[in-house]
């Protein structure tokens, strides 16, 4: 009976670990991410953006993306890989206003994601 009380409370625990870790990578990574594309839309808004800067986000985003898959769903890492490659061609294009559409709907993106993955019981049930 201890024996299975230990391993069950050991279980929990480290439950509760990869919980906590989970949240914060996620949220760190989407955090970096959010100011990364906060700077490039600053630059689109000011017409100082150039496609070198949009490739720089999406290669960060790239890294970034192989330790995410991870925790994500496919759906949602290719939702904002869309969004991000779409924005990267209208900054090349000079297209600014569909540019900062698509920038956006990232930050917005950015912003809600974390918050989507969090253990709180309106996630789990």
């Amino acid at each position: 009976m201890l024996k299975s009380l230990t391993a069950i409370l050991g279980v929990l625990a480290l439950l509760a670990g990869a919980v906590i870790f989970e949240h914060f990578f996620v949220q760190t990574n989407f955090s970096q991410f959010h100011e990364e594309l906060t700077s490039l839309y600053e630059k689109v808004e000011e017409g100082n953006a150039n496609i070198e800067d949009a490739r720089a986000v999406r290669t960060a985003w790239e890294t970034r993306k192989e330790q995410l898959q991870v925790f994500l769903p496919h759906n949602d890492v290719a939702r904002i890989d869309l969004h991000l490659s779409e924005a990267v061609r209208l900054i090349g294009e000079g297209e600014q206003s569909l540019a900062l559409a698509k920038l956006e709907t990232l930050l917005q993106l950015a912003a809600t994601f974390p918050q989507s993955y969090r253990a709180t019981p309106a996630n789990i049930f």
